[in-house]
């Protein structure tokens, strides 16, 4: 292989390495929840939340639903408190579909990110995430106002 060769192949590995590796690592973990819709209610069984990992159940972070009356998902996630924050996935800077994670949203247009309960962390974003109220039994989440 010659000098040039290489090296433009080598440019080439190092540009696209980093971007496939943060696409990947958004998509890790990614879990589309099974959920009814009922009059404008989402519900979710708590179930959702479980999963098992090294033969162990363990507790997901947050759980990502779709519906078909929506053109984006929302993330929902589980606070300490076991309470649940609910947001639209839409970046509020150009509607872009946002990504989940390290417990954020974030963008993948133009880099704004966003904190579990919507509120924007980092531009150029100037305004917070479409939120639902939630409820919660002892066996599923509500999501209100979808």
């Amino acid at each position: 292989m010659h000098r040039k060769d290489f090296i433009k192949q080598f440019g080439y590995l190092i540009a696209v390495l980093p971007a496939s590796s943060a696409l990947l690592g958004s998509c890790a973990g990614l879990y589309y929840a099974s959920f009814v819709e009922e009059g404008g209610v989402l519900r979710v069984s708590k179930g959702e939340f479980q999963q098992v990992k090294g033969g162990k159940q363990i507790e997901r972070d947050f759980v990502v639903i779709q519906s078909d009356s929506m053109r984006y998902p929302i993330g929902i996630f589980k606070t300490q408190n076991s309470n649940y924050l609910a947001s639209l996935m839409q970046c509020t800077h150009r509607g872009c579909e946002l990504n989940i994670g390290g417990g954020i949203f974030n963008c993948p247009c133009h880099g704004s990110e966003f904190d579990r309960s919507g509120r924007v962390l980092e531009g150029p974003a100037e305004e917070n995430l479409k939120s639902f109220e939630t409820t919660a039994d002892n066996e599923n989440i509500y999501v209100h106002g979808s």
